[in-house]
């Protein structure tokens, strides 16, 4: 079973999947996830990999009960796609 690992030392959250890392580079202000950067290895890529890192991350979300501010182009648009997850942003 995959889990979404928090790795503070590089700031980002990391999914590994058959050995492949998958990751958001996030920062942490006023009680917001601010997620800069996320990115599958080509391996992963067109996989669903990276779709899976979301959700786990907006679940992380929720269980601390934090906004998240997506300046990454591809988490803002995951996140907008579903009214439950949308509510996240902030």
């Amino acid at each position: 079973m995959t889990v979404l690992k928090d790795n503070p030392a590089k700031s980002r959250f990391e999914w590994d999947e058959d050995g492949h890392i998958a990751f958001a580079d996030y920062r942490r202000a006023d009680g917001r996830l601010i997620i800069d950067h996320v990115e599958a290895p080509r391996e992963l890529r067109g996989t669903g990999a990276a779709g899976r890192l979301m959700e786990a991350l907006a679940e992380r979300a929720r269980r601390e009960g934090v906004k998240i501010t997506p300046l990454c182009g591809y988490a803002k648009s995951w996140l907008q796609r579903d009214p439950d997850n949308a509510a996240l942003i902030g």
